[in-house]
């Protein structure tokens, strides 16, 4: 019989989680019977969700944070540790995925995409790494990174640049902290369809409202990525059922990387 994934008695931290895979992931681990810390920017958006788990029985807590900001990143996990008392997990599910190339990426936007896409997962890292260094525990982390980590379209320039170091810091920082028993992993998720996705598609791509049908219907396997399905693996990622893997940067997508006809 397969055994049911659980994050039991777990208090797990996910950073952008009021919406997409975030949201996803937040769902996913409330329904495994983990305590939830989830961040968002939009106060409305983040409670709505937060009362909704709370009213099917949840253990939730929404807090405002904008990842770019040290600071608040390093909050986050200090409000799950003062909600319910530790942190085992945390998933960094927050990005940005505004297009920019080569030439003509503006400095700010570069800045902007190092801040949301890597030092923000670096700080809030950090900040729970201490805590679960201290509570001495071990732990699990899950960090979202992005197929295009490999090298990705040229309009995804300072997206790459900064999901690329995600990949790193995801190897650097789980050889560092193996012996506390914190494993720290990361998805490179593929073409996922989302509330952020759409917009994105319709600010750069001028896409029609059915966009994600018709670009389903070139895919392989005939859909994209649903948050949902990276969400379960998540879970799984951030469970003691896991085992002992850490270090690992796991392509999520329907191509396979460095694969031609």
């Amino acid at each position: 019989m397969t055994e049911q994934i659980s994050l039991a008695g777990k208090s797990i931290v996910v950073s952008g989680g009021t919406q997409g895979v975030g949201a996803a992931v937040v769902r996913a681990a409330c329904a495994a019977g983990a305590s939830v810390t989830f961040t968002g920017r939009r106060r409305e958006v983040g409670e709505k969700l937060r009362d909704e788990l709370i009213a099917g029985g949840a253990q939730a807590e929404f807090v405002v944070a904008d990842v770019a900001d040290p600071a608040q990143a390093g909050a986050s996990v200090e409000a799950a540790v003062t909600r319910f008392g530790h942190v085992d997990g945390l998933c960094n599910a927050a990005g940005l995925t505004t297009r920019g190339t080569l030439l003509d990426t503006s400095p700010e936007l570069f800045d902007e995409h190092i801040a949301i896409n890597l030092r923000g997962p670096f700080f809030t890292m950090q900040a729970a790494v201490k805590q679960m260094i201290g509570q001495g525990t071990g732990g699990s982390i899950v960090n979202i990174i992005s197929i295009s980590e490999h090298a990705g379209q040229p309009y995804l320039a300072p997206y790459v640049s900064a999901k690329a170091g995600l990949a790193g810091l995801t190897r650097n920082a789980a050889y560092a902290h193996r012996f506390d028993r914190i494993r720290i992993n990361g998805v490179n998720i593929g073409w996922t369809e989302t509330e952020g996705e759409t917009q994105i598609q319709k600010r750069f791509h001028d896409a029609d409202d059915d966009w994600a049908a018709q670009a389903a219907e070139r895919l392989p396997m005939g859909r994209l990525n649903q948050p949902d399905d990276t969400a379960r693996f998540v879970v799984f990622l951030l469970s003691d059922q896991c085992g002992v893997v850490t270090g690992s940067v796991i392509d999520w997508d329907q191509y396979v990387v460095g694969a031609h006809d």
